[in-house]
């Protein structure tokens, strides 16, 4: 996973901390620096802040600029002025605590408290991270050594480095350790231990990578779970899905949920702040609106006591959840105090680690997440080792851009399908599904934009993608519509999540920006049960070579589409027949349709066609165990003069020049064009 990790903006931390020990000084990163532009984008400037490091080791402090050291008072923001509302102070040797640790008795989810910027989101991603060791042991690496040792204080030099996993690749980043503080207080993410430093230590570092503190306001769960593990989100909105009154589709969830926490992977769950009023309302039953909640456990608990619970089979479907304001939990049934744990057995209780007291953790009936959440966040970690004993994934990763041009064949940027004149200029990638059916895991995901004061609000643009189903031979871009498979949702979200299941063949992906005319990078990542050989369409249509004088160059464009056939030469299980559609030595092969005399093919081939003259023949065979039977075949002239699209034809023998027609017919679509860029 991280065979390459890349420094992020170049910022080598093994040099950088060499050169500190060298020079025995305490590092002090340039480039996001103890002043305003690190905390926030916009506003004015509020209270006094001082940026302080956890404790002032034997080093001096790097030499500053000049006027590097001055102490800049704030001052009070205008009513309904927006942004963070701090001044900083660049202080020298300032102490937070006097012991301070990475990590006081290991790491918790109890651990985070939300501080004074509306990053409930990435702090709810901290907990669900907190409770997986393999992965906090990758986001912060070599935590032993990056610890305080206070047996060694002139090995501390107040560097520190963190990985996230950033638009396809995984990135080192290195930050110096002052912390914003008022009045002593960290003023963001801090720990329930006033010397327990690693949760403010990753908040300043992904703080980094946004731009500023102020960026952090507001953000989505989603991408923090994804920057902490390299896995595809996927938001799921319960209302929608009705799963509070749906026990089936509840069911199904619940036990979907239940693999991605047993896998390793994150969850968490909020509820939607429709107006500006609702955004963190207390609810009666204790719940906050607009708010993210780590998912740190989901089990099935066995209820009853003793041998009976043992041999009852009576389980019911529980989620634990933490607040991450470290306090206000929810109070119905199954709350920490509530009668209904008089059910559950001394010891299920001890091992489901229940605790009465107001730390922000609880436990709810999965029914009762449904009733009263909206939203649902699952970030799987996507297993592609063939050594596991679980599922694995093939994945392709994909870099692609929506760019613009003048020329229409040029340009990449064409809008969703509602922009029918435009939507085919949009970048296209293809990918084959090679099982009968299969899985497909589909995740577009647009480069993250940084929040600075000088570039304003890093903006996502409102992107999705349409899937299509097409020809089995497809080489080149598509330009007219063909069956829709699947299709995401459009949102200014930095990424867009499709799971579906579609059966064997081959197809073409469209993402685009919701509106024409926008530009920006994307990553698109396919997850298949088997290799889909996913790449990029460029070509348009079949490219001028050197031997194009010599063989000569396609004239004609035609798709041919068998739809089924009928009456076919029946066996005692019906035939288990299967349709080739052969042109000018290309060819394309539908999957055998077993035990039934009326088959429904559904396979299109597209040929570029050099040989007017030469018709192109559709087979029909029979599938058998030593040698297939030839039930007929059909010749088609493919005229593009001919406007009758839907033909239905008898099948005839292969006797060149007196064919016989044979039991059954065949349905077939036609569709030519002189125009090579017509289908």
């Amino acid at each position: 996973m991280f065979s390459c990790v890349k420094p992020y903006e170049d910022q080598n931390y093994s040099a950088l901390r060499r050169d500190c020990l060298r020079r025995k000084v305490l590092f002090e990163d340039p480039l996001f620096p103890a002043t305003d532009d690190s905390l926030y984008y916009k506003g004015t400037p509020g209270p006094t802040v001082r940026w302080k490091r956890p404790k002032y080791s034997g080093h001096s402090p790097a030499p500053h600029r000049p006027g590097g050291d001055v102490w800049r008072m704030g001052t009070v923001p205008r009513p309904g002025s927006s942004g963070c509302p701090f001044s900083s102070l660049r202080a020298r040797a300032l102490d937070i605590c006097e012991d301070p640790r990475l990590f006081v008795d290991g790491i918790s989810s109890h651990d985070l408290h939300q501080g004074q910027v509306g990053n409930c989101w990435f702090v709810a991603a901290c907990s669900s991270l907190a409770s997986r060791e393999s992965l906090w042991q990758k986001v912060i690496p070599d935590w032993k050594e990056q610890e305080w040792d206070p047996e060694k204080p002139n090995a501390y030099v107040g560097i520190f480095h963190f990985h996230f996993w950033r638009f396809g690749e995984w990135v080192d980043v290195v930050i110096d350790d002052r912390l914003p503080t008022v009045n002593n207080q960290l003023i963001y993410c801090h720990s329930n231990s006033r010397n327990e430093f690693w949760c403010a230590l990753v908040e300043k570092a992904y703080a980094k990578l946004a731009g500023c503190y102020q960026a952090l306001d507001g953000g989505n769960t989603a991408d923090a779970l994804v920057d902490f593990t390299g896995g595809v989100s996927e938001p799921i909105d319960l209302t929608e899905g009705d799963f509070a009154s749906d026990e089936t589709k509840r069911n199904q969830l619940f036990e979907r949920m239940l693999k991605v926490h047993s896998r390793g992977g994150l969850i968490s769950a909020s509820i939607k702040a429709v107006t500006a009023a609702d955004m963190e309302a207390r609810l009666a039953c204790g719940l906050v609106k607009g708010h993210a909640y780590a998912v740190t456990d989901v089990r099935k608990v066995r209820l009853g006591h003793g041998l009976l619970a043992f041999f009852k089979s009576e389980k019911l479907d529980m989620i634990r959840l933490r607040n991450p304001w470290g306090e206000r939990e929810w109070n119905g049934p199954w709350s920490d105090t509530s009668e209904e744990w008089q059910k559950v057995s001394k010891s299920e209780r001890e091992k489901m680690g229940v605790t009465v007291q107001d730390d922000g953790e609880f436990w709810m009936t999965f029914e009762d997440v449904c009733r009263y959440f909206t939203d649902i966040i699952k970030c799987r970690l996507i297993n592609t080792s063939y050594l596991s004993i679980h599922k694995t994934w093939e994945e392709a990763r994909l870099h692609g851009a929506w760019t613009l041009h003048e020329d229409p064949r040029q340009n990449r940027s064409g809008g969703c399908i509602n922009h029918k004149d435009t939507f085919f200029q949009n970048p296209q990638y293809i990918f084959d599904v090679k099982k009968p059916e299969d899985e497909v895991l589909i995740c577009i995901q647009q480069r993250p934009k940084r929040s600075t004061r000088r570039e304003g609000k890093g903006e996502n643009l409102a992107i999705g993608f349409d899937i299509y189903k097409v020809e089995e031979n497809r080489q080149y871009r598509m330009h007219s519509l063909q069956h829709k498979a699947a299709s995401s949702i459009y949102i200014n979200s930095r990424s867009v999540f499709l799971r579906t299941d579609q059966p064997e063949g081959r197809y073409v992906i469209i993402p685009t920006t919701f509106e024409p005319g926008y530009t920006g990078e994307f990553l698109l990542r396919v997850f298949t049960d088997v290799p889909s050989n996913c790449r990029e369409l460029r070509l348009d249509e079949p490219p001028h070579t050197c031997w194009s004088s010599l063989c000569g160059y396609p004239q004609l464009v035609t798709q041919v589409h068998v739809l089924g056939a009928a009456g076919l030469k029946d066996s005692p299980t019906g035939a288990n027949s299967y349709v080739i559609i052969k042109c000018e030595g290309d060819e394309v092969r539908s999957a055998v349709q077993k035990g039934t005399s009326t088959p429904e093919y559904n396979v299109k081939g597209i040929f570029y066609r050099k040989k007017l003259s030469q018709p192109i023949t559709v087979q029909v065979w029979n599938h058998r165990v030593l040698k297939d039977e030839f039930l007929g075949q059909v010749h088609l002239k493919a005229d593009p003069d001919n406007l009758q699209a839907l033909h239905t034809l008898h099948l005839r023998d292969r006797n060149s020049r007196q064919p016989s027609d044979l039991p059954g017919t065949v349905a077939v679509h036609i569709l030519s064009s002189t125009s090579l860029m017509a289908v």
